[in-house]
């Protein structure tokens, strides 16, 4: 039994629980919607959604699923 391995998955674990310890600062994501793709991109605090409601309103729901699913671990930064 590897127990160097056993104390590590227990600390993921209780990393997995720990989400403030967790800060995204830049990844891509792809949605996947009945008729297209939006790719929404987060960097350094701000999003990007290549669907034509963020275009112009600098929101749209595929930020704010994001948002919703990653909690805490992103800072939000609206763009007015």
């Amino acid at each position: 039994m590897d127990y160097g391995l056993i104390g590590k998955i227990e600390k993921a674990k209780r990393y997995a629980q720990e989400r403030d310890r967790i800060v995204f600062n830049h990844f891509n994501v792809t949605f996947k919607g009945r008729h297209d793709e939006h790719h929404v991109t987060y960097k350094d605090g701000q999003w990007d959604c290549t669907c034509d409601f963020f275009q112009t309103r600098g929101r749209c729901s595929h930020t704010m699923a994001l948002e919703n699913v990653l909690e805490d671990m992103v800072d939000i930064a609206f763009v007015s």
